[in-house]
Order: structure tokens, then C-alpha cells, then sequence
């Protein structure tokens, strides 16, 4: 197997020196990769070794000089292509780049030469990059939206993030697919929390989940976390289920009556009082058409709610800082490997109903469940014809398990996997 080659340009060669360590220096010395840094200042013709200059324009700032970069570049893109004449891609880190991903380090993992340009100041002249897009691949790339001093911290992180995606970089490739932004394709979501030995430290339990030993609910409590951090802390990687803003929903204030997009997001803390509040009014109606004034959504009180949140996985509708829906799904074993996903408290504002909210959401709790479920359940009151006939057109059945003749319970079998 051919190493990977890597060339490195910068005024501070020096900066590189971790690139010795751990896994990557390792990886160097079984040939799996090859790493040259090159000392811009090499490559400079006057006394001062000097490499930037005023911008033309005016401005704060330095901006670096094409001459050297030229220079620096045209020996290194001469030395001679790696075995199989592969062509170089030139990487140059710069705020002003497309945004580096892990799909970005997973395609440029596959290629088989790298140089990477590290500019300084204000950036390098626009021309050097402009000259060799001529020539070779050219990519600028950006690690978010902040400012460094220089590309080389970036370079460091766009080297690492791609070497250990060649192939014998690391000894247990599986440890590679369940990591944040892992997945490739569509967004892929942060990874779960993760605990190990002792079981205690300083009053905080690990997860019981996690001590139980049954795979099926250890695997449904990280799909759970999984969404949940996504949603809560990256909701632009997030499924767009999970963050979408549904459309064509009429606000219900607004001097103009305009409609209003609502935001989808997984249940805080802080949403158990305005849950409390909606469930009472939205089971209301539930209570009169049933004739059950004692159901659990009237009588919990806010500390049940709240402890709801830990047990459920439960998405809240907002919509001009008003909470308007609800619902929420958990895992439940059955006999073998069956596994059904419950599906309760599901809610919309009775001002608001007859809009589709409600449909959409029982699509968006389906669409989040754990990738092992079979089928999916819901239970309402046996006189509620509305909730009945939006589950029937859902999919939905009743279930002939024996049970409260008040309630009905219904059932969905999950669909096979569309091929490809």
C-alpha cells in the first residue's frame, strides 16, 4: 500500500513537532502516511528573509508576498509525484474557506498527496491561489467561524482529522462509526455520552441503562442521547425532523395576522411548567368525551412532569415563544426481539387544532425512533373519534390485546427498509 504523502508550508516548522507523537508518529513509522514540513522563510531572496507586505488598497494588517509561496510551492509540486503519479491537492486553511467536515477529511483521506499552505497575517496574496488552481486541486478550507493567528493550528487538525481515517491508522476501525459527525451522507449526530469504571465518582451514578446488560434498551438510551445533545447543542446537524420549522401555521397574535414557523426541538427543564399547562388543556376535552375525569395528564403534578422528561423521549413545539404541541416517544421490550415503540401525550393547543400539527407530529415521534423498532403503539380514549380516525389514516389498527375496555389501543408495524 502506497503512504499517504503530506507537505506542510509554513514560517514556523516548529509548530509540527507534535505531529511525532502517539498515533501519528506511529503511523509515520509504518509507513503509513509521509510528512514533510518545509520552512517558508527557505525560500525568501533578501537578507530580512521577509515574506509579507503592506496590502495593495490600504488596510490593517500584512499580507503574505507571492514570490515566496511561488517559489516554495513549484519545488515541492517538482519533486516528484508520490508512486502512481498521483496529483497533489493543495489545502489552504483561511477563514474565508468552505466550512472542513468530516466528509471533507474523508474524501481527502482517499487522496494520495497533500500540501498544505499555512498562511500567516492578513493571508496569503489571492494570485497564489488563483496561479495554482492552474495546476492542481485547490481547496480552502475553514474550521468554523472564528480567527486564529495563522493555519498552522489548523493545518494540525485537518492533518489528524484525516490520517486517522487511512486505512491501519487505527488498531479497531469500529471505534471510527459510532463518533460524532461520523456518518456519511446526510448530518450525522453527536455521539452519546460515554461512562466507564467505578460505577460511582463523587456522587454521580453511571446511567443504570448501561449496568443492565440488555443490549436492545442500552442502544435505545444512545440513540435517545445522541438526539438529544444534537438537538440541544448542533441542531444544524440535526435530522430535519427534529429541527424542522413547520410552515403555514397561523400565529396566534400579530397585528397582521401573518403565519408563523414554528421551532421543533427535544423537551428541557425548563418546558415542565408550560407541559403541565398544555396537557391539562388539551385533556380536557379527553376527560368529557370519556367520562374519566382522574386521567394522569389532569392529575400529575409539575415533579411528574419533570420526571417525565428523563423516561421519555419528548419533542415541544414553540411558536412566537409559545408552547403549542407535544409528544413523546420510549422503547418498550417484548417477548424475543421485538421491540415497540410507545407513543404518548400527544398534543396540540386547542386553539390550534385542525391544522395538520397534530399529523405532523406523530410523523416526527415515528421518524425518531430507535433504528431496532418493530412497531409502533398508541393509546387513546375509546369515545375520542377524532384521535381515533387520525390514527386509523395514520396506519394505525387496534391491537387485540386484552385491556381497559375505555381505552383502545392501536398498533403499527414498522415498514421494511426502502431498497436502494
Amino acid at each position: 500500500m502506497t503512504a499517504t504523502r503530506l507537505d506542510v508550508l509554513s514560517i514556523f516548522p516548529d509548530y509540527f513537532a507534535p505531529l511525532g507523537l502517539s498515533l501519528l508518529g506511529r503511523a509515520q513509522t509504518e509507513g503509513l502516511m509521509s510528512l514533510q514540513v518545509h520552512d517558508l522563510r527557505s525560500f525568501t531572496s533578501d537578507r530580512h528573509r521577509s515574506v509579507d507586505d503592506v496590502p495593495y488598497g490600504g488596510g490593517a494588517g500584512m499580507v503574505m508576498r507571492p514570490e515566496p509561496w511561488g517559489d516554495a510551492l513549484d519545488a515541492v509540486l517538482d519533486s516528484g509525484a508520490p508512486e502512481g503519479g498521483a496529483v497533489p491537492t493543495l489545502v489552504v486553511p483561511t477563514p474565508a474557506g468552505a466550512l472542513f467536515t468530516q466528509a471533507r477529511a474523508a474524501e481527502l483521506a482517499k487522496r494520495p498527496w497533500l500540501v498544505l499552505a499555512c498562511g500567516r497575517y492578513e493571508g496569503i496574496d489571492q494570485r497564489v491561489v488563483e496561479h495554482y488552481a492552474t495546476r492542481v486541486d485547490v481547496l480552502e478550507v475553514s474550521l468554523g467561524d472564528y480567527v486564529v493567528n495563522g493555519g498552522e493550528a489548523a493545518a494540525l487538525v485537518i492533518i489528524e482529522a484525516v490520517a486517522r481515517l487511512l486505512p491501519g491508522f487505527v488498531g479497531n476501525p469500529d471505534s471510527l462509526v459510532e463518533e460524532s459527525h461520523a456518518l456519511g451522507g446526510a448530518p450525522a449526530p453527536l455521539e452519546y455520552p460515554v461512562y466507564t469504571r467505578p460505577p460511582t465518582w463523587r456522587g454521580l451514578e453511571v446511567p443504570a441503562v448501561l449496568l443492565s446488560g440488555h443490549h436492545g434498551d442500552i442502544a435505545a438510551w444512545r440513540h435517545r442521547e445522541a438526539v438529544r445533545r444534537t438537538a440541544e447543542r448542533r441542531p444544524d446537524l440535526a435530522h430535519p425532523s427534529q429541527t424542522l420549522t413547520v410552515a403555514g401555521l397561523e400565529a396566534p397574535t400579530g397585528a397582521e395576522g401573518a403565519a408563523s414557523r414554528v421551532e421543533v426541538r427535544l423537551a428541557r427543564a425548563a418546558d415542565a411548567p408550560e407541559l403541565l399547562v398544555l396537557q391539562r388543556c388539551c385533556w380536557v376535552e379527553e376527560a368529557q368525551r370519556n367520562d374519566a375525569l382522574l386521567l394522569p395528564p389532569l392529575t400529575e403534578s409539575l415533579d411528574d412532569v419533570r420526571a417525565s422528561l428523563g423516561e421519555w423521549q419528548t419533542f415541544v413545539v414553540r411558536s412566537a415563544d409559545r408552547l403549542v404541541g407535544s409528544v413523546r416517544g420510549r422503547l418498550a421490550a417484548l417477548d424475543g426481539t421485538e421491540r415497540r415503540w410507545d407513543i404518548g401525550r400527544l398534543m396540540v393547543a386547542p386553539d390550534l387544532t385542525g391544522r395538520g400539527l397534530g399529523r405532523w407530529l406523530l410523523s416526527h415521534i415515528e421518524e425518531a425512533a430507535p433504528p431496532e423498532t418493530t412497531s409502533y403503539s398508541v393509546f387513546t380514549g375509546r369515545r375520542s373519534e377524532r384521535n381515533l380516525r387520525m390514527y386509523r389514516r395514520a396506519g394505525y389498527r387496534r391491537s387485540r390485546a386484552a385491556g381497559d375496555d375505555d381505552v383502545v389501543t392501536l398498533v403499527k408495524p414498522v415498514p421494511p427498509p426502502s431498497s436502494p
